[in-house]
Formats: C-alpha cells, sequence, structure tokens
C-alpha cells in the first residue's frame, strides 16, 4: 500500500496518521449521533413551549433557551477547559477519544438543537393549525408533520454541524485528545514540519467534502 515511501514514512502512517484519523472518525460520529439525539430532544421542547407552540410555556423555553445560550457562548478551547472536572468524573480521565466526546457534545448539541428549532419552526403554520382542527393528536403533529416536513432542512444542519465538529476536534487535539488535529500540532507545528500540517490540512479538507457530498446525496433524496 506504501511502496512508495520511505521505511520512515510508511511507520509514520502505521503508528501515527492511521491511528490518528481512525480516532477523529470515532470521535465525529460519537458526538454527532449524541449530540443530535440530544438536540433534537431539546429542538422538540423549545418548539412545543414557545409562544407560538402547541403547549406555550414561558418559564420552561426562557430557562432551556438561556441556557442553550450560555453553552453556545462559550469558545470550545474554553468550554473544554471549564468541563474537565465534570469530564473526568463522567468518563474517568480528561484525554483522549472519551474526553473529547463530552464537550464536544455539549457544545455541539446547543448547536444543533438551535440548527433544529429553526427548521421546525419554518414549517408552514397553517399546515399545523389545519392538523389541528382535525383533531390530530400533538404527537402526530409533532413527528407526523412537523419533524417530517423539516426533515431535510434538518439533515442539512446536521450536516453542517458534523463539519464543524470535525474542526472542533482539531482544537481538542491541543488539549490531548488524539486525532488528527493532534498530530498536526504535536507533529506539525511543534516540530516545524510543515509537510505534516499540509498533509493533515489536505486529510480535513478531504473530509470535509466527503461530508458535505453525503449530506448533499441525503437532502436531494429527502427533499
Amino acid at each position: 500500500m506504501f511502496d512508495f515511501l520511505s521505511d520512515y514514512q510508511k511507520n509514520f502512517w502505521k503508528m501515527i496518521m492511521i491511528p490518528a484519523f481512525s480516532s477523529t472518525i470515532q470521535i465525529v460520529l460519537i458526538t454527532t449521533i449524541l449530540s443530535t439525539i440530544l438536540g433534537f430532544i431539546i429542538a422538540v421542547i423549545l418548539v412545543i413551549t414557545n409562544k407560538d407552540g402547541l403547549h406555550p410555556n414561558k418559564f420552561i423555553y426562557q430557562v432551556l433557551s438561556f441556557v442553550v445560550n450560555v453553552v453556545r457562548s462559550f469558545p470550545f478551547v474554553i468550554l473544554m477547559i471549564f468541563l474537565l472536572p465534570f469530564t473526568k468524573s463522567l468518563v474517568g480521565t480528561s484525554f483522549g477519544v472519551k474526553a473529547a466526546v463530552v464537550p464536544l457534545t455539549v457544545s455541539a448539541t446547543a448547536f444543533i438543537a438551535r440548527l433544529i428549532e429553526s427548521a421546525m419552526q419554518e414549517v408552514d403554520k397553517d399546515l399545523i393549525e389545519a392538523m389541528q382542527s382535525f383533531g390530530i393528536s400533538d404527537k402526530h403533529i409533532i413527528f407526523g408533520v412537523i419533524v417530517s416536513e423539516a426533515t431535510p432542512a434538518i439533515i442539512s444542519g446536521v450536516i453542517i454541524a458534523t463539519i464543524a465538529i470535525l474542526g472542533s476536534t482539531a482544537m481538542a487535539g491541543t488539549m490531548g485528545a488524539g486525532g488528527i488535529g493532534s498530530v498536526a500540532i504535536t507533529y506539525g507545528y511543534q516540530s516545524f514540519n510543515k509537510k505534516v500540517m499540509y498533509m493533515t490540512a489536505f486529510i480535513l479538507v478531504i473530509m470535509v467534502q466527503g461530508i458535505q457530498t453525503i449530506g448533499n446525496w441525503l437532502y436531494k433524496k429527502m427533499k
């Protein structure tokens, strides 16, 4: 596979780059899945309890909206440091893939919640009112109408969030989270090795293009 590379380059790919790539994929997948599930739940509650929702509740909406805004206001690196005690108590370590997933999930959940909320709020209000007039249950209106109609926009939002998560894994690498970002910092920037820097940047660009291509395909399928 790497016959054209020197022994050093082969070892570098085998011992450093491939495990780092695997860690990055693992972090992105786990974070995206967890944050999408949590973000979806939060978004549904926000949509239901807002002033034009099915069950308006000013207190719940404002409290939840405030928490989401607070989390989103933190730059990721600061949030990661702030959550270190919580991360360590939850997963037993402040380094590696497990440690990276916790702050990434917290940050991405708030981001995705807002994206999904916006997507669901774009659903035609007249359609919702019509369903209510027919005596359709709230559960069916939420999942059979609002979520169904907003699915393409939700998918688009999750893809945007996934790309943002991938970018955040590079920042997480500065805190010992592992992955391609850690390679770029340790073997590229700190070792003054421009080749490694360019290589990691190229890999990240390819990953972003791949995620976006899959997202575009899913969006067209669901449209």
